[in-house]
């Protein structure tokens, strides 16, 4: 997935990649997300490249369906390696991988990691930012696998050491490339490590000793509200997103479920689906999932 604030050069990180792994032999796929209501940047894509988009709104706010729908179309009618998503500036990372890392097709998807694209000069300048577009860029540094600082070609020796510095402060486990005009190798992205548990959990653990994984959970069982809402009440606060179907005792079709910080919302369904919940969090391997009946 790559990240990054407005005119960091995610485009362009996009389709140098692209370009890499065609000339390797691997088939990507794209997911771009624009917020305006037309496609300029997909049009460089090419029409060899499966494609699909999400306009006029961001992906972590436009709507989880949406989202789900458009991924299994493409997911269903083509075939492809590797899925590059591109968010928009104001994406959020977290939020953007609860929306695409649906429970429907969590076990045809392998998240290998979040890339951020950072502007080198915005970084130097960030005290000038709102508060608001200040915490988002320190989110979206915080939460990368790989940082690719962006634009060093416009600053001096001494700028580019402080850009290094900051980015190593705001987030220790990334790896952090530096280049200019969104150019740097397709190795990056084979060097983010993919490590299973071979527990009942499926975590995604990408980069060496990084903490945020995310797991796709199976039900053996049907379970009542009450066990699952104390299990949730058990759970640290590393756990920050949980969705899916759940199956509940006496009732035709499961539920579905949705779990963000804390906060947790049932809804009833009125159509049989596979059940499996997804969580986001770090350190997910340390939850006990047993006494629910939370695996096959």
């Amino acid at each position: 997935m790559f990240s990054g604030f407005l005119g960091s050069g995610k485009t362009s990180a996009l389709l140098h990649i692209i370009r890499q792994l065609k000339e390797k032999g691997i088939k990507p796929a794209v997911f771009m997300n624009e917020i305006g209501s037309m496609s300029f940047d997909s049009d460089q894509i090419g029409n060899d490249t499966p494609l699909k988009e999400i306009l006029e709104g961001c992906i972590c706010c436009t709507g989880s369906e949406l989202v789900e729908a458009q991924l299994q179309q493409l997911l269903a009618e083509q075939e492809f390696d590797v899925l590059l998503i591109e968010t928009t500036g104001a994406a959020h990372p977290i939020e953007t991988l609860d929306a695409v890392f649906s429970p429907l097709f969590a076990d045809q998807l392998e998240v290998k990691g979040i890339i951020t694209i950072v502007d080198s000069t915005v970084l130097l300048l960030q005290e000038k930012l709102s508060t608001m577009a200040l915490m988002l860029f320190h989110e979206q540094i915080k939460h990368a696998h790989l940082l690719i600082a962006n634009k060093m070609d416009e600053l001096t020796d001494n700028e580019q050491m402080q850009v290094v510095q900051s980015l190593q402060s705001k987030n220790k486990f990334a790896s952090i490339v530096q280049t200019s005009h969104g150019k740097f190798s397709s190795n990056e992205l084979e060097k983010i490590s993919y490590q299973k548990n071979a527990s009942q959990t499926t975590p995604v653990k990408i980069g060496t000793d990084w903490p945020l994984e995310t797991s796709f959970f199976r039900f053996s069982a049907p379970i009542s509200i009450d066990m699952m809402e104390n299990w949730l009440k058990s759970l640290p606060d590393t756990v920050y997103r949980m969705k899916g179907y759940v199956p509940i005792e006496g009732s035709k079709y499961p539920y579905v479920f949705q779990y963000s910080y804390g906060m947790v919302q049932w809804l009833p369904e009125y159509v049989k689906v596979p059940t499996g919940i997804v969580i986001i969090g770090e350190r997910l391997q340390e939850i006990s999932l047993k006494h629910v009946n939370l695996y096959e």
